[in-house]
């Protein structure tokens, strides 16, 4: 069974580009990709990639190339770049081919997302709550934790603020000016405890990743980061999840805990390895959950950890150095695929201002989405 590695990636800048629609940006994101490689579209020899509302990954190839090669398309929610991710992993794995893509793209409408109950399996009056509305429902699972944990708003407010700082030194962010954390406290409330500045924005953007196995990377002699882990999970019994009608009483296991554990016994590494984490920020609270959930430390520490500059850039764990969905947005389809290019250009030493000091061998990403599906990958240099 081959490695796989990445030697190549392209983003398209994340927020809104009326000029482009989100398919001509995921092209666009691909002929980055493949300039900074050397190699032509005719190189490459299969493709996993999609996008929630922006059409099919696979009509691209009327504007790169009619070259024959195997394309499939991905629609996995916001899992859908990290699934694209494994489907490349797994195809080069196997022997078939030894060279690919993986593909993420969207462009959102303006407000925020309106799933329909009925695609997701849930009753009419699901949604006349106001569950299906994704910002009352984070709302409620972070004042869950935060009583449950010992959760201060404070907390919720420096995890913001780290994020508009770290996006302001990332070319491809959405949100480029820092916002202090007495403003994020004092913006307008949307569901108690969060506030405007806590919760990410729908967005568009695009980004494409080039897979190779060892032998194809060596052969081609260019420099890459191996892929040492690829997990995606859904949802096992008593999870707490969104678009979940019902909430067991005991509390089980979640998607995120599954797709971490797994991806770390692939690796062969633990959470004290890693060097530099992007983990799901769709509003303030996630990050300040997925931190316990992927391993980094026990329900409850995340209070001291913040409070002493540890997911900082110049911390003992770097998190969401690009500023996360929270500073980026969120394009479904791409958002994923941003955390392990955001990794790829952290152990590459090319993140410029956002650079992680100490050359980082280990980057750990962390996707997580409706109705319960996480995807984790970490990647070695």
């Amino acid at each position: 069974m081959s490695d796989v590695f990445i030697i190549g990636a392209g983003i398209h800048p994340f927020g809104r580009t009326p000029s482009r629609s989100g398919l001509q940006q995921g092209v666009y994101a691909v002929r980055a990709a493949l300039a900074a490689s050397g190699l032509a579209w005719r190189d490459i020899q299969f493709a996993f990639g999609g996008s929630d509302s922006a059409g099919n990954a696979d009509t691209m190839v009327s504007e790169l190339g009619l070259t024959g090669l195997q394309f499939i398309n991905v629609a996995n929610g916001c899992a859908t770049g990290g699934s694209a991710m494994l489907g490349a992993s797994s195809t080069i794995k196997s022997g078939e081919f030894d060279l690919g893509i993986a593909i993420g793209f969207d462009k959102h409408p303006r407000g925020a997302f309106d799933p329909k109950p009925a695609d997701w399996g849930l009753p009419d009056w699901y949604g006349d709550t106001g569950l299906m509305l994704t910002t009352q429902f984070f709302a409620m699972k972070i004042q869950r934790y935060m009583a449950a944990h010992g959760i201060s708003r404070q907390t919720l407010a420096a995890v913001a603020e780290k994020a508009y700082a770290n996006g302001a030194l990332a070319d491809h962010a959405w949100r480029r000016e820092p916002v202090d954390a007495a403003t994020i406290l004092a913006s307008q409330m949307v569901s108690d405890p969060l506030t405007k500045f806590m919760l990410c924005s729908p967005a568009e953007g695009a980004v494409a990743l080039i897979f190779a196995s060892e032998q194809r990377a060596r052969a081609l002699g260019l420099p890459g980061v191996r892929l040492r882990a690829a997990a995606v999970r859904s949802r096992p019994a008593g999870s707490f999840e969104v678009f979940s009608p019902s909430l067991d009483v005991a509390r089980g296991r979640s998607p995120t805990m599954l797709a971490s554990q797994a991806a770390f016994a692939m690796a062969g590494v633990g959470p004290e390895e890693i060097d530099v984490a992007q983990l799901q920020d769709t509003e303030a609270g996630a990050e300040i959950m997925h931190i316990a959930e992927n391993g980094f430390c026990a329900d409850g520490e995340q209070e001291a950890w913040i409070a002493e500059g540890r997911t900082r850039i110049d911390g003992r764990l770097p998190v969401n150095t690009d500023g996360g969905c929270l500073a980026c947005g969120e394009p479904i389809g791409a958002s994923g695929l941003r955390q392990v290019y955001e990794n790829y250009m952290q152990l590459r030493g090319l993140a410029g201002a956002r650079q992680v000091p100490g050359e980082p061998r280990l980057g750990y990403s962390h996707v997580y989405g409706a109705p319960g599906v996480s995807a984790v990958a970490i990647i070695e240099r």
